[in-house]
């Protein structure tokens, strides 16, 4: 067993100190699990991700699939085609991960009908002004 995977084995995502935490944020928060999301059908150039990714700015995106590339689970290439275009790719480490993004997403829509009827029944009354509990 190598150095690298005894140190990895002893990390716990519940330790601030701990590396998969970062990863964590990347590829869960708010923008990197629906870029990664986007990616899961194949490689996407910028301009597409954002169609695909509607509200993210083209700042935020640049810096999303920065982090995403740095934590090694999108790929970038380049191509010298006119005109020049960069496409963007889940590379071996990202695509199970990715995968299991869209499972969640996937459960989550499955989920959707109780989730809006639970958030429907929480709703403050007009008549009480305070939320209805089971």
């Amino acid at each position: 067993m190598s150095r690298a995977t005894e140190r990895a084995e002893q990390m716990s995502v519940f330790d601030p100190e701990c590396l998969s935490r970062s990863v964590l944020e990347h590829a869960t928060g708010r923008w990197g699990s629906l870029v990664l999301a986007s990616l899961s059908d194949g490689p996407l150039r910028f301009g597409q991700v954002r169609r695909s990714v509607t509200g993210i700015g083209d700042r935020m995106l640049a810096q999303t699939l920065q982090r995403l590339e740095a934590d090694g689970l999108v790929s970038r290439a380049e191509h010298s085609a006119v005109p020049p275009h960069v496409e963007y790719a889940l590379t071996a480490v990202g695509q199970p991960i990715a995968e299991r993004i869209g499972e969640l997403i996937e459960t989550i829509y499955q989920q959707l009908p109780a989730i809006v009827a639970h958030q429907r029944d929480r709703r403050p009354t007009a008549a009480s002004g305070t939320a209805r509990h089971p």
